[in-house]
């Protein structure tokens, strides 16, 4: 059985930081695409930041760029986003994701086209 099982969310304060990380198991995902949404109450699920299976390619939205960084250990099947600088509008559930497909040389933002999906973990930032 296929699992993603992000942590490291918590209550910080504006200008603090966060690192959430994604474990998977139940198969590799070193082939495939991965990355991270979030859902902030009354909201839609939204796209934060994308990797591509080697780390090489990368894609954050604008509203994270230059705070968020996102990145990935194959070896331990696991996703991470460090996050920076952190604003009260960054408050949210954060979900991890995987393509099921071997994707190279490309990154997705479009939440259809992943597959595989977290139980999310709660960021909260005071302001």
């Amino acid at each position: 059985q296929v699992q993603l099982v992000e942590s490291g969310g918590g209550l910080v304060q504006a200008g603090g930081s966060l690192r959430l990380s994604c474990a998977a198991s139940g198969r590799t995902f070193s082939r495939n695409v991965m990355g991270w949404f979030r859902q902030a109450p009354g909201k839609e699920r939204e796209f934060v930041a994308a990797i591509s299976w080697s780390g090489s390619s990368t894609v954050y939205a604008d509203s994270v760029k230059g705070r968020f960084t996102i990145s990935r250990d194959n070896a331990k099947n696991t996703l991470y986003l460090q996050m920076n600088s952190l604003k009260p509008e960054d408050t949210a559930v954060y979900y991890c994701a995987a393509d099921r497909d071997v994707s190279i040389g490309v990154v997705f933002t479009n939440p259809l086209a992943y597959d595989y999906w977290g139980q999310g973990t709660q960021v909260t930032v005071s302001s």
